[in-house]
């Protein structure tokens, strides 16, 4: 089986990949449109909110967590999720620079 290359880039680039791949799913980003409409929620306000089941809705709130995009706080029997400022920052800053760049090039090929 191949290796991934991953080593050859920069700790940003394997970051920022790391990020988006985790955003690849449209429950993931649904989960997250959620959460910053109501700051703060338990598992299961998203399961009411979302045509899945609650064990998938759990798949992808981990998926989410483990990349740090949210964050969860044990409350009760239930875990309390919100969105993680400090990584939509920094994946808003990448967007940024992409976007100011492109606004900036003359022509495309």
């Amino acid at each position: 089986m191949g290796i991934s290359k991953t080593e050859g880039f920069t700790s940003e680039q394997n970051e920022m990949s790391s990020l988006f791949k985790v955003l690849g799913h449209p429950a993931r980003i649904a989960i997250i449109q959620y959460l910053m409409s109501v700051d703060a929620c338990i598992c299961g306000d998203i399961v009411e909110e979302l045509p899945l089941a609650q064990p998938t809705v759990s798949q992808h709130l981990k998926e989410l967590k483990n990349a740090g995009i949210i964050q969860g706080t044990i409350e009760g029997k239930g875990i309390c999720y919100c969105v993680n400022p400090q990584k939509i920052q920094l994946m808003s800053q990448f967007l940024e620079q992409v976007i100011i760049k492109k606004s900036n090039q003359k022509t495309c090929c």
